[in-house]
């Protein structure tokens, strides 16, 4: 069996398609890692979460930020930007309803113990180990499918906190938790979170720096897997694994099979 994990795909159905030609797919041997952000900005995103719905169990897809806000529009707790968002298809689709409960059962992390691999969306705090992000995941993961979802959409959004304390409470917790899996790209040397930032690396201002870069990360022997920062690419260094190559913008669509030696695979996304 091969693992193949996939960056961004944003309602880009044709082109992950593609990929799963390119890479020679097989249902019945292979697994799929998506890391997060399924839908928004691209032209086909009811028939991207149908598809990976489909899959079941050889599909593993943890939660992006623009599926949390799929969540919130869903919920009424946020309105459809008609000059950003794009998956007008999916809110008036007749299996809305089935597709929605599947979206909130989804994970915000995923680690693998057989290859040592962990995905999240887009990061982790420099504070956290495995055991504190397993444990901060599973905090989100059960508000999403209890019955307090309803408050915790409304109360999602926001900068603030913006650095790890043990004693974060309520909603304060959650949200900088959520912010942190779904959205970290730059801190500062302390680790405070910065999400004005979203620009290639090395033209930041120079007291941020990517949350991998931060010293003394206590996830550093963790391998990690993550998307969301297009602007990053697809980026390789010691233990980290960035897939987000852009697909939306035009650019390409990464997966990564995963082994001792991983190996890469693109497609063009340019009718995307």
């Amino acid at each position: 069996m091969s693992i193949y994990a996939i960056g961004d795909i944003q309602g880009c159905y044709e082109s992950l398609q593609a990929l799963l030609v390119k890479i020679n797919f097989n249902i019945n041997n292979d697994q799929l890692w998506f890391v997060g952000d399924l839908v928004n900005r691209g032209s086909n995103n009811l028939e991207t979460l149908r598809f990976i719905k489909g899959l079941g169990d050889n599909a593993i897809s943890i939660l992006g930020n623009h599926d949390l806000h799929l969540l919130a529009v869903a919920y009424g707790h946020r309105e459809i930007n008609h000059g950003r968002d794009t998956f007008h298809d999916v809110i008036t689709a007749p299996d809305f309803d089935e597709i929605i409960d599947w979206l909130r059962q989804r994970p915000i992390m995923h680690h693998d113990k057989d290859t040592g691999f962990t995905m999240v969306h887009a990061g982790l705090p420099p504070q956290w180990d495995l055991a504190r992000a397993q444990q901060c995941a599973n905090e989100i993961q059960q508000v999403l499918r209890g019955d307090h979802i309803d408050s915790f959409l409304a109360n999602m959004y926001g900068n603030k906190p913006n650095i790890w304390s043990d004693t974060l409470q309520g909603w304060d917790r959650l949200r900088y938790i959520t912010n942190s899996f779904t959205r970290i790209r730059y801190c500062d040397a302390k680790g405070k979170q910065d999400f004005k930032n979203n620009l290639e690396l090395g033209t930041q201002p120079e007291h941020l720096m990517p949350w991998f870069h931060l010293p003394d990360r206590k996830n550093s022997a963790l391998k990690i897997i993550f998307g969301h920062w297009a602007s990053l690419g697809h980026h390789l260094e010691d233990n980290i694994y960035a897939l987000d190559s852009g697909c939306v913008w035009g650019g390409e669509l990464t997966a990564m099979r995963i082994g001792d030696t991983p190996e890469y695979f693109q497609v063009t996304c340019d009718k995307c």
